[in-house]
C-alpha cells in the first residue's frame, strides 16, 4: 500500500484538546437547537450526501453549511454511495468533487470528508468489499487533492469490530476468490472472527489523513431492548481490544493520524433496567475521559450521535440523544465544562445566516392546522344541507355500501403507492404524516375494516354461516394472490434480465431488530428459497411459503387482511349481541400484549411490519 504522509489542512487539535462533535436529525433539529439545550456548542456538525449527489440534496446541504458557518463549526460530510463502489471511477468521482466544491465554496471552516462509513460492516450497501472499497476510497481522495486538498480532510471511519465479521454481506467475495485473501488476514482458509476487521479495508496512509471509530454503548445485539450502564473501562476497550486488532495504537498512533470518535449510548424509555441519566452520564463521562486522556492523545473529535430511532416496526423507541433530556443536558454540560474539549466557535462566524426549520409542524402551527382541517370537515358536511344551491352536492345513494368510505379507501391506497414508492414529489407531502395524524397504511386498514362491517355486519345475525362462507372465500382470494406474487417475484428474479432487487430485498432504515446501527443494511427477503430446487427439499421451505415467510415487503400487508378476514366473522357476532364493551375491552388487552411484549403468533414475513396483536385494534 502506497505509504507518506497526507497533510491534514490545518485542522489539527493539541492533544487533550478534541473537538466536540454533533450528527443531528436535521429534519427535525438544528445546529442552533442542539447548542441551546447543551448549553455549549460544538466545533464540528455533521450531515450525510449521497454519491452521486441527489437532485434535492444542494440546497439541504447548503443550509447546513449555513448553519454550521452561523455558529462557528467546521463540518463533516458522511459520503453514503448509491451506486456500486467499482462504478466510482474519475468521471464519477469529478462530478461530484464539483458539486460539493460548488455548494461549498463560501464556507470558511474545515470540511471533513467521510467516505462510506462502516465499510467493514454488513448492513450497508458497501460492506465487506476490501478491494472495492480501498479503490474507491482513493479515487476520491484524488479527487478532493486536485480540487481543495488545503480545505477538505478526508476521513476513514470502519464499525466497531467487536462482532465481527458479522452477518456476511450479499457481495463480499465468496471463498477462493482473489478478493476473499483480503477478508481471510490470517489465512486459514476461513473469514470467522479471528481475522482482522479494519486492516482489509484501510485505503493507505497516503490517503487517509484522520481515522474514525463507530463505536456505540449498545448491549442488545440487535435483539431484545435492554437498558445497561456501561461497564468500566468499556470504551477503552473497545479502542484497543476490538476486531483483533488495537484500533488506536495501529491507526492513530503508530500512523500519526488524528482520530475521530463517533460514538452514543442505547436508552429506551419504554424498557425497563437502568435510568436514562445514568446510562448516558456514565457513557459520557467515558467518551470525555478517554478523549482528553494521555493514552489517547491522538484523539481530534468526539462526535455524538444525536439521533433517535425505532426498532421492532417502531413499538421500540431508541433515544440516543445527550440534550433530549433537560436533565441528562444540563449534567453533561457540567461534565463537559471541566473536560478539556473544545467547543465553538472555532471558525470566524458568518452572521445572518438562515437556519433549516423542521418540516413537521408543532406547537401553536399544529393546533392551528388542525383546527382549521376540522372547520373544513364541518362545513363540507353542513354547506349542502344550509345552501339550497348546492343540495345536489348531498350523498344521497340509498345502497347499504356507503361510496363515501369507498373512495376514502381508494385515497388510502393512493398513499399507500406513494409512500411505497419512496420518491420525493408534492403527493408524499399528504401521505407521510406531514398533513393528518395517520399514514396511507393505517388509513387503509382502519377504512378495510369499516367496510368489513358496513357489507356483512348488518347479515351476520340471521345467516352466520353465509358471512363465514363469504369472508372465508375472499380471504382465500387474497391468500392465493400472495402467494402468487410471492412465487412470481422469485421466479423473475431467477432471470438475469429483471432487476428486481427492490422487491427481494429490503434496506434497514433505522427500525429494525438491529436498531440504529442497523441503518443501511440490506436484508433479503428471500433467503433460504433458492433451496426450493435442491433435492431433497429442506423441510422447512415449503411451510415458510405457505406461512408467506417470503416475498416483497411493498405487499407484505396482505398477510395480515387475509387473517383479519378469517376472525371478522366472530367480531361482528358478537357486535351484533350487543358486546361491543366485551369487543373493546379484548381489542385494548390484545394490543397492550402486543405493544408491551412484541409477541408473534404466527412466523409471516408481515408480523414484522404489521404486529397482528397490535393492528388488529384498527
Amino acid at each position: 500500500m502506497p505509504a507518506g504522509p497526507a497533510r491534514a489542512a490545518d485542522l489539527d487539535p493539541a492533544p487533550g484538546k478534541p473537538l466536540l462533535g454533533a450528527v443531528l436529525d436535521w429534519g427535525r433539529d438544528s445546529a442552533a437547537g442542539f447548542a441551546e439545550r447543551l448549553g455549549a456548542t460544538p466545533a464540528l456538525f455533521g450531515h450525510d450526501v449521497s454519491l452521486p449527489v441527489g437532485a434535492s440534496e444542494p440546497t439541504n446541504i447548503r443550509q447546513f453549511l449555513d448553519q454550521a458557518a452561523a455558529l462557528g463549526s467546521h463540518a463533516m460530510l458522511t459520503v453514503k454511495p448509491t451506486v456500486p463502489l467499482d462504478q466510482i471511477d474519475a468521471g464519477v468521482v469529478r462530478t461530484f468533487v464539483a458539486e460539493i466544491e460548488k455548494i461549498s465554496a463560501d464556507f470558511r471552516g474545515q470540511l471533513l470528508v467521510r467516505f462510506a462509513p462502516d465499510m467493514n460492516g454488513s448492513w450497508v450497501d458497501w460492506g465487506q468489499q476490501p478491494a472495492a472499497y480501498r479503490s474507491a476510497f482513493r479515487a476520491v481522495a484524488a479527487g478532493f487533492k486536485e480540487t481543495n486538498d488545503a480545505g477538505t480532510v478526508m476521513v476513514w471511519q470502519p464499525y466497531l469490530g467487536r462482532d465481527y465479521p458479522f452477518d456476511r454481506h450479499r457481495n463480499a467475495p465468496a471463498p477462493g476468490s482473489d478478493g476473499f485473501a483480503l477478508l481471510d488476514t490470517n489465512g486459514d482458509g476461513a473469514w470467522d472472527g479471528a481475522d482482522n476487521a479494519y486492516a482489509p479495508y484501510y485505503p493507505g496512509d497516503d490517503v487517509v489523513e484522520w481515522v474514525g471509530l463507530s463505536a456505540y454503548h449498545d448491549d442488545t445485539a440487535g435483539q431484545a431492548a435492554v437498558n445497561t450502564v456501561p461497564a468500566a473501562g468499556e470504551l477503552t476497550r473497545m479502542l484497543t481490544a476490538s476486531g483483533n486488532e488495537d484500533f488506536y495504537a495501529t491507526y492513530a498512533e503508530q500512523r500519526d493520524k488524528p482520530f475521530l470518535l463517533q460514538t452514543a449510548a442505547f436508552y429506551s424509555p419504554s424498557t425497563g433496567g437502568a435510568a436514562e441519566a445514568e446510562i448516558k452520564g456514565a457513557w459520557w463521562d467515558q467518551a470525555l475521559g478517554a478523549a482528553t486522556a494521555g493514552g489517547f492523545g491522538k484523539t481530534a473529535a468526539v462526535v455524538w450521535d444525536e439521533r433517535s430511532s425505532t426498532r421492532d416496526t417502531g413499538v421500540v423507541s431508541i433515544d440516543w440523544t445527550i440534550t433530549g433530556n433537560a436533565g441528562v443536558a444540563e449534567a453533561a454540560h457540567a461534565r463537559l465544562d471541566g473536560s478539556g474539549l473544545v467547543t465553538g466557535p472555532v471558525t470566524q462566524i458568518d452572521a445572518g445566516q438562515a437556519y433549516t426549520q423542521p418540516n413537521t409542524l408543532s406547537g401553536p402551527a399544529a393546533w392551528s392546522m388542525g383546527a382549521a382541517l376540522l372547520v373544513l370537515l364541518l362545513a363540507l358536511w353542513q354547506v349542502p344541507r344550509r345552501v339550497s344551491a348546492l343540495a345536489p352536492w348531498g350523498y344521497t345513494d340509498p345502497s347499504a355500501r356507503d361510496s363515501r368510505v369507498d373512495l376514502l379507501r381508494g385515497l388510502a391506497i393512493v398513499f399507500v403507492v406513494v409512500d411505497h414508492l419512496g420518491m420525493t414529489s408534492l403527493f408524499q407531502l399528504f401521505t407521510q404524516e406531514a398533513i393528518g395524524f395517520v399514514s396511507g397504511a393505517e388509513l387503509f386498514v382502519l377504512f378495510s375494516g369499516l367496510v368489513v362491517g358496513m357489507v356483512y355486519g348488518p347479515r351476520v345475525k340471521d345467516d352466520f354461516g353465509k358471512v363465514v362462507d363469504l369472508t372465508s372465500r375472499r380471504a382465500g382470494k387474497l391468500y392465493l394472490t400472495a402467494l402468487v406474487v410471492l412465487i412470481g417475484v422469485f421466479l423473475l428474479s431467477l432471470l438475469p434480465s429483471f432487476q428486481t432487487g427492490a422487491l427481494t430485498t429490503f434496506v434497514d432504515q433505522g427500525t429494525g431488530g438491529a436498531g440504529h446501527n442497523g441503518a443501511g443494511r440490506t436484508y433479503s427477503l428471500y433467503a433460504g428459497m433458492e433451496s426450493l430446487f435442491q433435492f431433497p427439499v429442506p423441510p422447512q421451505v415449503v411451510p415458510a411459503i405457505l406461512l408467506l415467510q417470503f416475498g416483497p415487503w411493498q405487499f407484505n400487508i396482505m398477510g395480515l387482511y387475509v387473517v383479519l378476514l378469517l376472525v371478522s366473522p366472530l367480531i361482528l357476532a358478537a357486535l351484533n349481541r350487543g358486546r361491543t364493551i366485551w369487543v373493546l375491552a379484548v381489542t385494548l388487552a390484545v394490543y397492550a400484549v402486543g405493544t408491551i411484549t412484541r409477541v408473534r403468533i404466527l412466523p409471516s414475513q408481515f408480523e414484522d411490519s404489521f404486529p397482528l396483536l397490535v393492528w388488529q385494534g384498527l
